[in-house]
């Protein structure tokens, strides 16, 4: 099967490193025009616009400060022209221990919900004014096995915020369908990302290897290709569904 993005412009969040950046490049080498999305990771952003194969962009946007989020979709629209695929792979995961002082507790759940959610839902809104002028647009939102799981206590606010991601997915799918936006849920288990290098360090390797299904972590570039299938049109009747790649550590 040999997938085509000829013409389509993808805005990916979060594309200057991990998932992100394995996402980007392979919808680049599928013949997208990807619009590099990132927080404070100039240099990598600008690296990576440079090794891929097609003309791609780089854009800045502070997930954490909602002024900056809201217009963002439409500024790009207005720069750059028409968005046919959104990619929110953007994400954090902050240490938030249960017996943290609550105010503090409190701080960082709302930092992580703030990124992670709400930035993503206003992004996703955006989109979707945009997209329903073409009747078309697809959503593919990055969310995690801690969705449907649950997570150890220290994230319970990074698996709340996952978790929402969910019905946010289904409702757009649902909602949308007939007007030709189709929204789409990947949910990674661990995956080799500078983020899960820091719970590794405090947890171990071995934690996560003995919770896998095969002998080696998730890498970035084994999501990837799900992603560009999703982007391609090619498994729209798909629309609603989240997608497990997590080394068969969780299956529902």
């Amino acid at each position: 099967m040999n997938i085509s993005l000829k013409n389509q412009r993808i805005l990916v969040t979060g594309a200057s490193r991990g998932i992100g950046k394995a996402i980007a490049k392979q919808l680049s080498d599928s013949g997208a025009e990807v619009i590099i999305h990132y927080n404070k990771n100039k240099n990598e952003a600008e690296k990576l616009q440079n090794e891929l194969k097609n003309p791609a962009v780089i854009e800045s946007c502070d997930l954490s400060d909602i002024d900056q989020v809201i217009g963002f979709v439409p500024k790009l629209v207005g720069k750059y022209g028409s968005i046919s695929g959104l990619v929110n792979n953007a994400g954090i995961s902050l240490s938030a221990p249960d017996n943290l002082d609550t105010k503090e507790w409190v701080k960082i759940w709302n930092e992580t919900l703030q990124v992670n959610t709400t930035a993503l839902g206003i992004l996703c809104k955006e989109f979707v004014e945009h997209a329903l002028v073409n009747q078309s647009g697809r959503i593919i939102n990055i969310s995690s096995r801690a969705a449907f799981r649950g997570d150890t206590t220290d994230y319970i606010a990074y698996a709340a915020s996952k978790g929402a991601i969910v019905s946010l997915t289904r409702s757009i799918a649902r909602h949308y369908g007939k007007q030709g936006i189709k929204a789409f849920l990947i949910a990674p288990g661990f995956t080799r990302t500078d983020m899960a290098d820091e719970i590794l360090a405090e947890y171990g390797e071995d934690f996560a290897l003995n919770d896998i299904a095969l002998k080696e972590l998730t890498r970035p570039e084994d999501i990837a290709p799900m992603v560009t299938l999703l982007c391609s049109g090619l498994a729209d009747h798909a629309t609603g569904a989240s997608i497990d790649i997590n080394a068969g550590s969780y299956v529902h």
